[in-house]
């Protein structure tokens, strides 16, 4: 199997996979079903080929928190909503302050939230949160009652198209919890356009 062979399959991968690929999983996945070594190090170098290759395309190659995936480019997930007569959901402004919450300060337990918003954060919120697997338990705070902490996942990182939380906006650069929330929402309604283009 030639190098051109190789890169057309992980393509083939990448393209019809559900979720992130990370570059490990296809290295196994190729050899499965071949005998030469293929390392992770070359696979490396034919993603970032064919990130290149779709460069002029309405589609990208992005690398998130849990791999990679195709996805359609900002620019053009207003064109792509309108195959859709189902809005994506809408968020309270409650659902994406905890969110902003837990995405900065974490670990954090439900008290904790609480005093930063200043006001109790339903069951509803953190049910949602952790059902979308966004949020999830990391952990037990050693105070009395060991209350949960809580911390934002892998999944919450790729869905807003980011490797890790170093590439959150600086605090300073958010005027306030409104500003974070308008974006929030606006890059939840693009990455679930993204989702149904990619068929999931």
């Amino acid at each position: 199997m030639n190098i051109a062979e190789v890169k057309q399959i992980i393509e083939a991968l990448l393209f019809t996979a559900s979720e992130p690929l990370a570059s490990e999983n296809i290295v196994k996945i190729l050899r499965t079903k071949q005998s030469e070594e293929i390392s992770t190090k070359d696979v490396k170098l034919l993603i970032e080929d064919l990130m290149r290759d779709y460069v002029l395309h309405g589609i990208e190659l992005k690398e998130v928190a849990s791999g990679y995936r195709f996805q359609v480019k900002k620019d053009f997930a207003d064109w792509v909503s309108l195959l859709w007569e189902d809005k994506p959901p809408r968020y309270s402004r409650a659902f994406l302050e905890t969110l902003a919450i837990i995405a900065y300060k974490q670990p954090m337990t439900r008290a904790e939230i609480e005093d930063v918003r200043g006001v109790t954060v339903s069951s509803n919120i953190m049910k949602t949160l952790q059902d979308h697997g966004w949020v999830k338990i990391v952990g037990f705070k050693e105070v009395p009652g060991k209350p949960a902490l809580y911390a934002t996942t892998d999944k919450f990182l790729d869905h807003f198209n980011l490797k890790t939380l170093n590439e959150l906006p600086a605090l300073p650069e958010l005027m306030d919890l409104d500003k974070l929330g308008e974006q929030l929402q606006l890059d939840l309604q693009v990455e679930e356009e993204k989702k149904k283009e990619g068929g999931d």
